[in-house]
Parts: C-alpha cells; structure tokens; sequence
C-alpha cells in the first residue's frame, strides 16, 4: 500500500485523536466539520513535511507518526528540510538485523556498492538520453567497467559527463547545495527521497547510520545516502520537467513544491514490474537485508525500462 506525503506550510495545529491524524488550519474555511477540523487515518500516512513556524504539533501525534513508521521532516527559515524524525524500532527482528549489518563483509559490501554504481549510471543515462538527446555510449561502457567497491571510480567520471550536458542552458553549471537554480530543485527533491529511504531502511530492520561506502561521523544516514543513489535520476527528470514546463525555478513555489511532494508516487520499473517509488524503495531495502543475512547477493534497484 502506498502512503501518503502530507505537507503543512501554513500555520496549524497537529494532534491525534482515535488513531487520526486531527488537522486544525486556523486561517482555512471549508473543512470537513464546522470546527475547522480534518482528520486523517495515522497508517495512511508515510511522510509528513512541516513547513512553517506556526505549526503546533502534540507528542502523542509524533508517538503515533512513529510508531507507524512514518518519517517526520523539518524545515527552516529558508523553507528547505533541515530535519529528519525516525522511529528507532521499524522491524520485530531488529536486532538480528543490526548484527547482520554489523558484520557484512568487506567483499560483500564492494559487490553491493558495485550495483549500486552500475544501476545509477544506467539510469543517468537514460535521463541524459530521453531529455536532452545526448550521445551516452561512454556512459553504458562505464556501466560494464564498474569494478567492485568502484576502486576506479566510475561514479564521479559518469557524474562529471551528466551535470555537464543535463542543463545546457546554464553556463557552466556545477551540481551543489549552495548552487544556482535548479540545484534549489534538487536539493529538495533529495531531501524528500532521503525520508523515503530512511523509512524504508528503519522498517526492513536496518540501520541507516552504517553505510555500504559513505562513512562519516557526522552524518547519521550514511546507508539511506548509499541507497538512494539509483533513485536520485527520478528526481533529476522530474526537475527537468517542472523546468521544461516553463516554470520560473529561481524559487520554490507552492506549484513547485506540490510536485516534488509527488516524488514518492513516481512510477519506477523494479523486478521487471511497474511500481511507485515509495513501494519500490521498500523492495530495495528488504532485499538489502536479506543480501546482509547471506540468503542473497543482489540489491533489487529500479530502472526506467
């Protein structure tokens, strides 16, 4: 079942009462009942973004969110997700899963990063090739060249090629958090994928802080950072789109927002089936584990076709 991305960026007033999510806007009219009031059943929901100062949200309603899984997103003064809220208990074989982790091999953990960089490559290139109708030969013969752990690394040649031709309109155009737009685009667009994956991994029994390849103390989602690179080409042909719509991407509009909000129901292609992504990202996360438990040696990632 898909679950629902809510987002709140007026001011309100977050509770729970019978295992609804109890929506008071204080500013809206036409709400469901005469009090100002909407109520959304709490195992519906996956992702909840909060986007204003204004908004008042209980403890019992965060004890709820969580107990369900469902990840809990924070932004800041500049209206970019800036927190990231996770149940700590997402599987009843949790702690067999950690050791698992825990004691992955090394051989083991270069195969599966191996993957991970072949599958993010193709799916480059199939954005690079269906959007702007660039040559990405080199690109699939990197894709054969990968070699375990990506010792030459393939991953930065690969991302080199495709920031340089993905928008050709912007001179000189760098991939980065402070860039210029549509990096703006992207970095929310990430930082919502990154809940998912987070998510997923937390209810497959994980732990998102022990990485296939990025290790560092600061960042506690190093494994959702490891896992999400096949998906991150969804979000870029997303943006491409909002841009090629004629949208003005200087800033983050509620248009804008409204359709990268739309990021966990894009429609991916996982074990030769049509998925939306959410789903998808559960079905990489569990066999991740079961890669980890040794009944497995292969990631289940999405591609386009």
């Amino acid at each position: 079942m898909i679950k629902r991305t809510l987002y709140f960026g007026n001011p309100a007033y977050l509770s729970v009462r019978n295992a609804q999510l109890v929506i008071h806007l204080p500013e809206a009219n036409g709400m469901d009942d005469r009090t100002g009031n909407n109520t959304i059943p709490i195992e519906d929901i996956g992702v909840v973004v909060l986007d204003n100062k204004q908004i008042t949200i209980t403890h019992g309603l965060m004890e709820a969110l969580l107990s369900n899984n469902c990840a809990l997103i924070t932004c800041d003064s500049s209206r970019m997700p800036v927190g990231l809220l996770l149940p700590l208990n997402g599987n009843t074989t949790q702690s067999e899963r950690f050791q698992d982790q825990i004691e992955a091999s090394l051989p083991l953990q270069k195969q599966l990063w191996q993957q991970t960089i072949q599958t993010k490559i193709t799916n480059q290139a199939y954005v690079l090739h269906t959007t702007r109708a660039v040559v990405v030969k080199n690109m699939l013969a990197w894709v054969v060249d990968v070699k375990s752990g990506d010792s030459d690394n393939l991953e930065a040649r690969a991302a080199a090629y495709y920031w340089a031709n993905m928008f050709p309109d912007i001179p000189d155009f760098r991939r980065g958090r402070e860039g210029v737009p549509p990096n703006n685009l992207l970095n929310y667009g990430y930082a919502i994928l990154r809940a998912i994956v987070a998510r997923s991994l937390v209810g497959s029994g994980l732990l998102p802080t022990f990485g296939i390849h990025h290790h560092n103390k600061y960042n506690a989602y190093c494994l959702a950072d490891d896992i999400m690179e096949p998906y991150r080409p969804f979000v870029d042909k997303l943006v491409v789109e909002i841009m090629d719509s004629g949208e003005n991407i200087s800033e983050l509009t509620k248009s804008i927002k409204a359709k990268l909000l739309g990021i966990p129901v894009l429609d991916v292609n996982i074990n030769n089936q049509r998925s939306p992504l959410m789903i998808a990202v559960g079905l990489t996360t569990a066999s991740l584990a079961k890669c980890y438990a040794g009944e497995s040696r292969k990631i289940a990632y999405p591609t386009f076709s």
